[in-house]
């Protein structure tokens, strides 16, 4: 386990890029929540403690995707 400390993650279901009710069903958020909010900050000793759940099995993990801007190389 990562004992690092890290940023917040800042879960913003409509940027999901993997968003769908079978990507929505199975992930913390909506287990945890109801249904996909728009948009929550998960600290992280949170994160760590929901980590630490779904490795045991106990709540499904994070699916959140967002994707990542291309970066563009001008090789002329």
């Amino acid at each position: 386990m990562n004992t690092e400390p890290h940023d917040p993650v800042v879960v913003d279901c409509d940027s999901c890029v993997v968003r769908s009710p079978a990507a929505c069903g199975d992930c913390v958020v909506t287990f945890l929540l109801g249904a996909p909010p728009a948009g929550i900050e998960i600290a992280a000793d949170e994160q760590t403690a929901l980590d630490a759940l779904a490795e045991g099995g106990l709540v499904p993990p994070l699916r959140l995707v967002t994707a990542t801007p291309h970066r563009h190389s001008d090789t002329a």
